[in-house]
């Protein structure tokens, strides 16, 4: 088994062979060295078929429509678009946002940049299993409310939230509603229409994609369009400008095709890893379970350990690549602010292990894990002044 083995599939995935070959192609192949937006000539065309190509794959797998997909350089970007771009565009209908303070930093440091300048936000809190519940959503939305932002998977603790229901509750009050699908798409069944979801924001590397392009479908019918946050070109109906890069938008094409194939039998082999990993992880006393038991996707498990000094664990967890929090909160020594928010204390946050599963984790590196973390955690337990119950 090589080391140390990898379990962080929710922080990047690797890339795909079939999406390596396609790039690479792209990038050998002089005729596509040219700008998708040269349609003069018969490269522009060539490049500009392969990127409606790629808008197609993406579409198919949310089942939007390919004119509905605006690339960008990834989930971050097309959350900012999407929070920020809405309420610009909207903001003569109201000045008033809901979103949760479990989001991804994108969506949180969108809405607190939106605050800055006269928005105000209505923060949700989780209850202590990280679900926000439909009628909190309800309870929140004001008369000049014009959007709930809201992901479908938490990226730390894995919960799946009711988004039908919360869309169910946005159509009646007539605001818009954008998920946050980084973590989702590509594990989770998602379906746009039948949703009636309005934004969606995507990204290519968290479902073995490269990194540097992601997506935000827009609903035609009734969104139509968003204030840009660039300026420059035409390109992408002028919301997003700048010259489309082609092999990666192929990239992420080919990516959302592969998974679009395999979701069934990928969401049966991380389910299966994750449930053997507990089922191992909890004869260890102390051990907590971060977010609702049955209410979570496949591809990660979050848990605290109590006894240990979060630091010192990581520090003997060498030869496993987990995470503490998110990845873009991990160069911070702040525990997770997800955790806290779903009561955690702070040190007990800070203790905490988030194990996220791929295509290419196996039962074997769970079986390594399971007595990897156990050995680690009773060494340092050897060590701590803290009574741990039934240790």
């Amino acid at each position: 088994m090589q080391l140390p083995v990898y379990f962080d599939y929710a922080a990047s995935t690797p890339v795909d062979p079939e999406v390596v070959g396609l790039m690479a192609d792209c990038l050998r192949r002089p005729e596509l060295a040219a700008n998708p937006a040269a349609l003069g000539h018969a490269a522009g065309r060539a490049a500009q078929a392969l990127v409606e190509a790629a808008r197609a794959q993406v579409a198919a797998l949310i089942n939007a429509q390919p004119d509905e997909i605006i690339f960008t350089s990834g989930a971050t970007e097309a959350d900012n678009l999407a929070v920020i771009g809405t309420a610009w565009f909207r903001q003569a209908r109201g000045r008033h946002l809901v979103t949760s303070l479990t989001e991804h930093k994108a969506v949180i440091e969108s809405c607190r940049h939106l605050a800055t300048q006269g928005w105000r936000i209505t923060w949700l809190r989780p209850d202590a299993e990280g679900l926000i519940a439909p009628a909190a959503v309800e309870a929140a939305l004001e008369p000049d409310t014009v959007l709930v932002s809201l992901m479908h998977v938490n990226n730390e603790t894995g919960v799946v939230h009711d988004i039908a229901a919360i869309a169910a509750i946005c159509r009646r009050h007539d605001v818009l509603l954008h998920v946050d699908a980084a973590q989702s798409a590509g594990r989770e069944r998602i379906d746009v229409r039948a949703g009636q979801i309005d934004l969606l924001s995507l990204s290519a590397h968290k479902i073995y994609g490269p990194k540097g392009v992601g997506a935000l479908f827009i609903d035609q019918e009734r969104v139509r369009r968003v204030s840009p946050l660039l300026f420059g070109g035409g390109q992408e109906r002028g919301l997003r400008p700048g010259t489309v890069a082609t092999h990666q938008v192929a990239g992420m094409g080919e990516a959302f095709r592969l998974a679009a194939q395999r979701l069934p039998d990928e969401a049966r082999h991380v389910t299966a890893l994750r449930d053997q990993l507990w089922s191992g992880l909890r004869q260890l006393p102390g051990i907590l379970l971060n977010g609702h038991a049955e209410r979570r996707s496949g591809h990660i498990l979050n848990v605290s350990i109590t006894g240990v000094e979060g630091e010192s664990l990581f520090y003997s967890l060498a030869d496993l690549c987990v995470a503490s929090g998110s990845a873009c909160t991990s160069l911070s020594n702040e525990a997770s602010y997800v955790l806290r928010a779903l009561g955690r204390p702070a040190a007990l946050a800070q203790s905490s292990i988030r194990f996220s599963f791929g295509r290419q984790s196996t039962a074997a590196e769970v079986d390594f894990a399971v007595e990897y973390v156990l050995r680690a955690v009773q060494h340092l337990r050897s060590f701590s002044p803290i009574d741990v119950p039934g240790a």
